[in-house]
C-alpha cells in the first residue's frame, strides 16, 4: 500500500488537457492506495464555491466518486484558498489546516502547500497575511460575483508580472523557515508544493524535504510506501 500526493495542477477551462490528465489519474492511479492528499492549487483560480465553473463541477463529481474508494484530503493553495466546505463536501474531500502533521509509515511528517515558507518574498507574505484575515474573507465573499471575478483576474495578471521580476531565491522556500517548521512540528519529513521544483532534498540535519511537481507539461505524483519514495511523471495523453 502507498499514500499519494499531488499539487499545483492549476486546473482551468482553457487547459482541458490537464483536466483530462487528472481525470485519468483518478481512474487509473488510486489502486493499492491508503489516501490521496492534494496540496493546493488544484485550480488556477477560485473565487467562491457559488461561482464554480461547469468543468469544476465535473471534477467535483469525479473526485467524489474516487472518494468512495479512499479518503481524499485537501490543503488550500495560494490560488484556491477560497475553496469552502460546500465544494469540499460535494467533492468528498476533507479540508485540512494549512499545516498538517501525520505519520507516514512510521515517519513523522508535515505537509503544506509551501507558499508560507517563501519568507523572502515580503510583498507576497504581506498579501498572504491580509487574505487570511477572517474579515477580509467575509468581505470578499459578500461582493457581487462580477466584482469577485474582476478582482481575481487582476490578481492573476499582477502575480504573473511580479513573478517574472523576482529572483530564483525569492521564489523558493527559505531554508531557515523549513528547519523552523520541522522543529516546531517535531517531524522528520516535509512535503509541499508551490515552487514547481519537484525534488527529494536530504537536509544537513538528517531530515528530508520533498517537493511535488506541477502539472503544466505533464502530470506528477509523489508516491510514498513503507520502503519507497518516488516522484513519478504522468505524461499527458497516456
Amino acid at each position: 500500500m502507498r499514500t499519494l500526493f499531488v499539487g499545483d495542477l492549476h486546473l482551468s477551462a482553457d487547459r482541458p488537457d490537464i483536466t483530462q490528465a487528472f481525470l485519468t489519474f483518478l481512474d487509473t492511479q488510486l489502486h493499492d492506495t491508503d489516501a490521496l492528499y492534494i496540496l493546493g492549487d488544484l485550480f488556477e483560480v477560485w473565487v467562491g464555491d457559488d461561482i464554480a465553473e461547469p468543468f469544476a463541477n465535473q471534477l467535483a463529481d469525479a473526485i467524489k466518486q474516487a472518494s468512495q474508494k479512499l479518503p481524499i484530503y485537501f490543503i488550500h493553495g495560494n490560488r484556491d484558498f477560497l475553496i469552502g466546505h460546500a465544494f469540499a463536501k460535494r467533492s468528498g474531500m476533507t479540508l485540512l489546516p494549512e499545516v498538517y502533521t501525520l505519520d507516514l509509515y512510521g515517519v513523522p511528517s508535515v505537509i503544506l502547500h509551501g507558499d508560507s515558507l517563501c519568507t523572502l518574498d515580503k510583498p507576497y507574505q504581506r498579501f498572504r497575511r491580509f487574505r487570511n484575515m477572517s474579515w477580509a474573507k467575509w468581505l470578499y465573499a459578500h461582493l457581487p460575483k462580477s466584482k469577485r471575478l474582476d478582482i481575481a483576474a487582476k490578481l492573476r495578471t499582477k502575480s504573473k508580472s511580479s513573478n517574472q521580476q523576482k529572483s530564483y531565491t525569492i521564489m523558493d522556500v527559505e531554508p531557515d523557515a523549513v528547519l523552523e517548521l520541522l522543529d516546531a512540528t517535531k517531524t522528520e519529513q516535509m512535503i509541499h508544493g508551490h515552487t514547481h521544483r519537484p525534488a527529494i532534498h536530504q537536509l544537513a540535519n538528517g531530515k528530508r524535504r520533498i517537493v511535488v511537481g506541477d502539472w503544466y507539461e505533464q502530470g506528477s505524483m509523489l508516491s510514498i510506501s513503507q520502503d519507497k519514495i518516488e516522484l513519478i511523471e504522468l505524461p499527458f495523453g497516456k
